[in-house]
């Protein structure tokens, strides 16, 4: 049995040591990946887990199984044609949207099993379920904006980049975290410029004349 002495330094490196930064970097890694597609993070964690690399919490032991690890990559392959098909994919973003936000929260909580369990799922919640549902906004918005340029038509080219930025960093996330939320800041910085870009008006003039009487 563990003195209070001992549950206090445990705690402490938890909080400050590096495993629990680095399984802070793979939550907000894997729950951005979801925001681009809601399968492809939840297929890598549980390839992972089914070929020994993670060991999950108790709650999420169904992930480490292989019916899981079927079940995921058709659900994947399911999404990843659905976002090819003309107008089905802007609606499917809005059908998306909640199930990005639970999905970003269980990857981030699954990344995170030393954590006491309301630490745990508090920052799942917030931070996960938070990174996901941003990202899947912005990526709704800039379909939106390609679909009303294009009337669909770069859509699938759209499809494709967001395909690849999901699988891209779900992959660097399990493999380099550090590397991974990198790629995260700068896709939010170049999503952050685009669409002040595309929203911005141009300022109408002002007199600075006062109207003579």
């Amino acid at each position: 049995m563990k003195t209070n002495a001992e549950v206090r330094v445990e705690t402490l490196n938890q909080l400050v040591g590096l495993e629990p930064f680095l399984e802070i970097l793979l939550a907000i890694s894997l729950s951005v990946a979801t925001g681009f597609r809601i399968f492809i993070p939840l297929l890598v964690l549980s390839a992972a887990a089914v070929l020994g690399h993670f060991d999950y919490p108790a709650e999420l032991d169904w992930l480490e199984s292989s019916p899981a690890l079927i079940v995921l990559s058709i659900a994947c392959l399911l999404e990843i044609a659905g976002y090819y098909v003309p107008w089905f994919d802007n609606a499917l973003d809005i059908l998306a949207t909640p199930s990005a936000i639970i999905a970003g929260t269980i990857v981030a909580a699954s990344v995170m099993p030393d954590l006491d369990p309301i630490a745990q799922w508090t920052f799942a919640l917030v931070a996960g379920g938070g990174a996901a549902g941003l990202t899947k906004g912005l990526m709704t918005t800039v379909r939106s904006i390609f679909t009303a340029a294009s009337g669909g038509f770069a859509n699938p080219i759209f499809s494709t980049l967001e395909l690849v930025v999901a699988t891209t960093l779900a992959l660097l996330a399990v493999l380099v975290p550090a590397l991974a939320i990198l790629l995260v800041f700068g896709i939010l910085v170049v999503a952050v410029l685009q669409l002040r870009q595309l929203f911005a008006k141009p300022s109408s003039p002002r007199s600075d004349q006062a109207p003579s009487t």
